[in-house]
Formats: C-alpha cells, sequence, structure tokens
C-alpha cells in the first residue's frame, strides 16, 4: 500500500535482474513515493558509471544502497567474499554512486576475519569515503554462508569489544553515523 513506510531489495545480488530491476524501481517511484527504500547490493555493478546513473536516474528521494565492505585491505575482503577483483569493483561502485548522489550505507559483518583490522578499516573509512551516510557493524548471524561457516567465522562477541568500540569512535569522531 502506498503508505508502506520502508521497503528493502535483497537476494542475491538484486542488480543481476539487469533493467528489470530498475523498472521495480521506477514502479516503487510511481506506486510507493513515500516509502523509504534500502537496496542490500555487493555494488560491484555500480563499478560500471552507467549502473550507477541509472540508479540516480530512477529519481528516487528516500534509497540507500548497502554495500558490504569488509576490510581496508583488498586480500582480506575478496577472501570474506570469495571473489578476486572483488574490492577495487565495490570500491569503484561506492565512489561511481557517490558521484552520482546516491546515500550510501556501508556494512561489515564482525567475525574472525574482519575483527583483526577493524579499526583500519574505520580510519581507511573517515578517510576516503567520507560521504558515506551510515556505516553498520553487524554481528554474525548463522544462515547461509555465515551457518555453514561458522566454526570458521565465530568469535567470542565479548571478544570484540574493545576494536569494536574503538572503530566506532573513530567513525563517529569523524561525524559518520555509525
Amino acid at each position: 500500500s502506498s503508505d508502506t513506510p520502508e521497503l528493502g531489495f535483497t537476494g542475491g545480488e538484486p542488480l543481476l535482474l539487469g533493467e528489470s530491476f530498475f523498472e521495480i524501481l521506477d514502479l516503487c517511484k510511481i506506486h510507493l513515493p513515500t516509502t523509504a527504500i534500502h537496496v542490500l547490493s555487493n555494488g560491484r555493478f555500480f563499478s560500471y558509471l552507467s549502473y550507477a546513473k541509472r540508479m540516480a536516474s530512477v529519481g528516487l528521494t528516500n534509497v540507500m544502497i548497502g554495500i558490504p565492505l569488509y576490510s581496508d585491505v583488498p586480500w582480506r575482503h575478496e577472501f570474506v567474499v570469495q571473489a578476486k577483483g572483488a574490492y577495487d569493483q565495490t570500491i569503484r561502485g561506492i565512489l561511481n554512486l557517490a558521484r552520482c548522489g546516491i546515500p550510501i550505507e556501508l556494512r561489515v559483518v564482525i567475525h574472525r576475519y574482519t575483527i583483526d583490522r577493524l579499526v583500519e578499516l574505520a580510519k581507511f573509512i573517515t578517510r576516503n569515503l567520507p560521504f558515506v551516510h551510515h556505516v553498520a557493524l553487524m554481528g554474525l548471524e548463522p544462515i547461509g554462508f555465515g551457518k555453514t561457516n561458522l566454526d570458521a567465522l565465530w568469535i567470542d562477541p565479548a571478544d570484540t569489544h574493545d576494536k569494536l568500540a574503538s572503530a566506532v569512535e573513530v567513525l563517529d569522531q569523524r561525524g559518520i553515523r555509525t
């Protein structure tokens, strides 16, 4: 209904739908003009400026693209997502979205392979991506690959406190919503 407060798109990767995804967003603009739209994407399609421009052309006034960024170090991000070249594509996608005026949420799932460089990632974001609208530091959910690889990924949340607090402080000091 037209009073829907928020609508989220996730997957997999919603942009695998190609132009059909943008057509869905066009319909959202028409039929849900006041609804906040939250798209979870790996950001890699937006490394092509044409996709970022197409996203902007929809003209949604209340949209946020949530993109995972797991490290300031390319090989670590690529290990987590299990895709060679993903880091550069993700960063280019983030920069292209920003260039086109699309609000961005960076998403970091905290687990054994992300916690040790979390503070460095926060510093990287403040230096290189200070335009992001929000950084979500998230706990590991035992679903999908998280469930399959739980033994390899799991870290007791109590053991993340110091690095998590330091990362939040770094981001907060630079005015980045976290």
